[in-house]
């Protein structure tokens, strides 16, 4: 009798392979080839579950995504209902890698954000991802903060000191907890009674 395949299973299995080898060797190392090989399947399979190249990277793109939304919300669920602080406080510790799981997918992260400055099918299909969270952020500051300041631009800044402390942690210059350290100092002035 013929084994039963779990296709949900098996495209995760796929695109699990995808990151680890752009998380490793970057977008550029990518192709359904690769995948087959890292997978250990044949490429027929791959082509089965992937028309081309760019649906596979949008898997990839799709999974980091999902891979962060679990992140952050296993972080305050943690809390209850979080205040806009600790809120942010969550997601920004999210953002910096802290484990090795999370450090491989902000490298992966980083294969795509790279790539797509070049290639504007990507750039439409994967940075959508980063304006959805700055949007999320926006509302739940809005009302939070003093009135003279403006939450979009709060925000914004507060992600690219995220995405610069990311850097820095993959880089080795600095420790996730030394990059919190920065975050927390950062959101006590953004949230401090005048």
């Amino acid at each position: 009798m013929p084994r039963q395949v779990d296709h949900d299973e098996r495209r995760r299995q796929l695109t699990d392979a995808l990151l680890r080898i752009a998380s490793t060797r970057g977008l550029g190392a990518v192709s359904m080839r690769e995948i087959a090989a890292e997978a250990g399947v044949s490429l027929r399979v791959v082509q089965y579950y992937f028309a081309n190249k760019q649906a596979l990277l949008e898997s990839g793109l799709t999974e980091l995504g999902a891979r962060m939304n679990h992140r952050v919300r296993r972080r305050i669920t943690d809390s209850g209902t979080p205040a806009p602080r600790e809120l942010l406080a969550a997601v920004l510790a999210t953002i910096v890698p802290y484990d090795e799981q999370s450090r491989l997918d902000s490298l992966a992260w980083t294969a795509y954000y790279t790539a797509a400055l070049t290639d504007p099918a990507l750039a439409a299909a994967g940075l959508t991802l980063p304006d959805a969270l700055e949007d999320f952020l926006t509302v739940r500051l809005t009302g939070a903060i003093a009135a003279d300041r403006d939450p979009r631009i709060e925000v914004a800044s507060l992600l690219a000191l995220a995405n610069g402390l990311t850097s820095s942690v993959l880089s080795g210059q600095r420790s996730h907890e030394d990059a919190l350290d920065i975050i927390d100092y950062r959101l006590d002035r953004l949230f401090e009674q005048d």
